[in-house]
């Protein structure tokens, strides 16, 4: 109880360090309020696809299919219905969606789960949660963070922390006030979960603004994962939804088949 108190005193003094702290102004997400998100400063976007290891779990990222975000703001649709998709088409004037954005600007590590092991602390925020399934592998993050003293352990722990994709599980060294941190370039993912053939969010990556539009802020993140299928009850993050209605966007088949 004394470690999960002293870590928990670190971090709540090292909260700002868990952002993106990367100058990266020219990039912005404005998330309009019954509408599209608007993206400024072009950043890439892509399909991003899990793939699953040899027994099916969640492994790693694979890219696909490249779109433009040449359009100064190129609007991309949050709503699920889009015949454009990702682009917004004007279909959340008509579709029966819901557009309010209940999400508070707060940190990821507020009311957080502590998991401590005897090298590593796992933070878990559940209500990010977007179900990637990455730290299922293995056994789970969670017991290869317990166990952490064997040095398998230790790296499965980082990993599986690491690639999950909303910063929902945060994995820190125990003598360590900053998270291990893949150093992502700014840049957007369409996430394609191909082993539940369902279609994800939007994977804001390296430390991408996210705004709404009566001037609220969110916490500036290395990784966040946005709503499109437009069912989250935490708007504008993804909270797994998805995966439940079976959501596809078949935007890579489109692709094919316009080419």
């Amino acid at each position: 109880m004394k470690r999960k108190q002293r870590i928990f005193i670190v971090m709540s003094k090292q909260k700002a360090e868990t952002e993106c702290t990367s100058d990266h102004s020219e990039y912005k997400i404005l998330v309009t309020d019954k509408g599209p998100y608007l993206v400024f400063g072009k950043p890439p976007l892509a399909v991003q696809h899990i793939v699953p290891n040899e027994v099916g779990e969640s492994w790693c990222f694979e890219q696909g299919t490249e779109f433009s975000t040449k359009d100064e703001p190129t609007a991309l649709c949050r709503c699920g219905a889009s015949k454009s998709r990702p682009y917004c088409d004007g279909s959340h004037t008509t579709h029966h969606w819901k557009p309010k954005i209940t999400a508070r600007p707060e940190s990821i590590l507020d009311d957080v789960e502590i998991t401590s092991g005897e090298r590593l602390t796992l933070t878990d925020n559940p209500k990010y949660c977007v179900f990637a399934r990455f730290c299922d592998a293995g056994g789970g993050v969670w017991a290869a963070t317990e166990t952490s003293f064997d040095d398998t352990s230790h790296r499965q722990a980082i990993r599986q922390a690491s690639l999950c994709p909303s910063s929902r599980l945060m994995i820190w060294g125990n003598d360590s006030d900053q998270p291990f941190e893949q150093p992502y370039k700014p840049s957007l993912g369409l996430i394609e979960d191909d082993a539940l053939n369902v279609s994800g969010g939007l994977w804001v990556r390296g430390g991408i603004a996210i705004e709404r539009e009566n001037g609220v802020v969110y916490e500036v993140r290395n990784r966040a994962v946005l709503c499109r299928c437009g069912e989250s009850a935490n708007k504008p993050y993804c909270d797994g939804s998805h995966a439940a209605l079976h959501w596809r966007d078949e935007l890579e088949s489109e692709t094919e088949e316009k080419a």
